[in-house]
């Protein structure tokens, strides 16, 4: 008894509170029934605990400032790309001379247009992502490039079996299912916030290696033989994805304060680019698909429904079937495979769209 009421005045002391009481720990757990006895003026205490680690913590967080509405409607426009492709679709239906002027300055306007594109998504990278994806997670690059040589492939020669294509139409198949991913599915992968660095690490890895894998699957499954121009396929990879993300990862290191008033830009850029590019090279097979769909159906007097039906069961139709299924295949096969696999999300996203990505190519062609 006599400790107790030698300890009792100093808890009625609010100056000697603050000394018994440290910052980082205290000395004595303090008894419930005796803090009730404490005043008012003690009560302060806990406020002193938002200096630990916990809320050190969430202090970049309320750093971070939001987006201005003028990055909020550039990064909505940019997830307009369907739009964009529908509609440049039509036009060249229409009117294909629109694109003229972009066609006849081919092939090295689409080697510019996917060189740009490729710079605009280095801009949004930092080269430290990309080396630290080689260092980290390597298994996540062998795996999606293992997928793309492994799932396509298999579907394309399903499907082919599957429809009874004729011997040339299944070999086109296969051999479309048998190319690497493109530069449309890094777009494409950071409209869906998707893992960008490994979606160009893929494209680089699974286009270099097509110089070996698609003549040889191709040859396995089809049994036709189609070579491949190894130092033509290196050296236009290097120049068409390679060098632009290095410029652009370099350019961000470099000058990061110009960079950083580019990079809001630059998704809607690369979607504009490779909008334009998908419907110059449409609007140069519009002739063909017209005359196949006049062929089929215009010149009948048959109702919607059996022109439609006509239309599938001609030689086109069965081609744009075929690519559909090998699409969405690809897709939902893709993102599957990438979830068994245990990855995350955006690393989902990110295969299951470079999968497919060669089909989609083929199919706005």
């Amino acid at each position: 008894m006599s400790i107790s009421v030698c300890f009792t005045p100093s808890f009625a002391k609010p100056s000697q509170t603050h000394r018994n009481f440290t910052i980082f720990k205290p000395l004595k757990p303090i008894d419930s029934p005796k803090s009730n006895l404490l005043p008012k003026q003690s009560l302060a205490i806990p406020i002193i605990k938002c200096a630990s680690e916990d809320s050190l913590s969430l202090q970049p967080v309320r750093e971070n400032p939001e987006k201005p509405g003028w990055e909020n409607v550039l990064s909505a426009l940019a997830s307009l790309y369907p739009v964009y492709v529908t509609v440049g679709g039509i036009i060249a239906c229409l009117k294909p001379s629109t694109f003229s002027w972009f066609v006849e300055k081919g092939p090295a306007s689409y080697s510019l247009s996917l060189g740009f594109i490729m710079l605009a998504m280095g801009l949004t990278l930092e080269l430290k992502d990309l080396i630290n994806l080689f260092r980290q997670r390597p298994f996540s690059i062998l795996y999606g490039c293992a997928a793309q040589y492994t799932i396509m492939p298999a579907f394309g020669w399903i499907i082919s079996k599957s429809l009874g294509l004729p011997p040339v139409m299944s070999v086109g198949l296969i051999l479309l299912a048998c190319c690497p991913g493109g530069t449309a599915s890094n777009v494409v992968t950071l409209i869906a916030q998707g893992d960008v660095p490994l979606s160009v690490v893929m494209t680089v890895c699974t286009t270099l290696g097509a110089v070996v894998l698609t003549p040889l699957l191709t040859k396995i499954l089809a049994g036709a033989y189609v070579s491949v121009d190894a130092v033509k396929l290196s050296i236009s990879t290097l120049q068409v994805v390679v060098a632009p993300i290095l410029l652009g990862s370099s350019m961000q290191s470099i000058w990061p304060d110009a960079v950083k008033c580019i990079t809001p830009f630059a998704p809607l850029l690369a979607v504009l680019a490779s909008s334009l590019l998908a419907c110059s090279v449409f609007s140069e097979n519009v002739i063909h698909l017209k005359s196949s769909m006049v062929g089929a159906s215009l010149s009948s007097d048959l109702p919607l429904l059996s022109r439609v039906h006509t239309i599938l069961s001609s030689e086109l139709g069965i081609v744009i079937v075929s690519v559909l299924m090998l699409h969405f295949a690809g897709f939902f096969v893709g993102y599957l495979s990438a979830a068994i696999g245990g990855f995350a999300e955006p690393q989902r996203r990110a295969m299951s769209i470079e999968l497919q990505d060669d089909c989609m190519v083929i199919t706005s062609c």
